[in-house]
């Protein structure tokens, strides 16, 4: 998609994407560990498929039933917090590095506002077509709201 066919759900200033980090922060957190946890399980059960390759299925067996069910049953968990952050209008962008952008307008451009989660407040942002290597820090003449028609934030 073109980012002249794409619609946000929602287009953020940067003090609506700052004053929803403390959510965002919390599921994003849960995404993140969640995330690994699933990483880890599917490099278990590939570990176990090359085991079981081997001539030992029997041994495996219930492992294996163990593993897959809990890739399930977490895999949906997953999928739960993803939609948590989309509903916010926030777009998940890296569940295991605690990526997220929020749409935002500057200089009248469409863009996402970008942050990971051990950074303290969002101070970066980048094109649609860019990604987070193109992050470009905020400046107050970048972030200018609406009602800041001079392009400045108040101080």
């Amino acid at each position: 998609m073109s980012p002249d066919e794409y619609t946000p759900a929602k287009i953020f200033t940067v003090e609506e994407a700052n004053a929803r980090l403390p959510l965002v922060r919390a599921i994003v957190s849960d995404l993140m560990r969640l995330a690994t946890e699933l990483s880890e399980r599917r490099d278990r059960l590939s570990q176990l498929s090359r085991s079981r390759s081997g001539g030992s299925a029997d041994v495996y067996q219930a492992e294996v039933e163990q593993v897959e069910q809990q890739l399930e049953t977490d895999s949906e968990r997953l999928s739960d917090y993803l939609r948590e952050l989309l509903e916010l209008g926030v777009e998940p962008k890296s569940a295991i590095a605690g990526l997220v952008d929020f749409p935002a307008m500057i200089d009248g451009k469409l863009v996402y506002l970008c942050w990971k989660y051990d950074e303290p407040e969002v101070l970066f942002w980048h094109d649609l077509e860019a990604g987070f290597a193109s992050r470009q820090s905020l400046t107050a003449d970048s972030v200018a709201g609406p009602d800041h028609s001079d392009g400045l934030l108040d101080a």
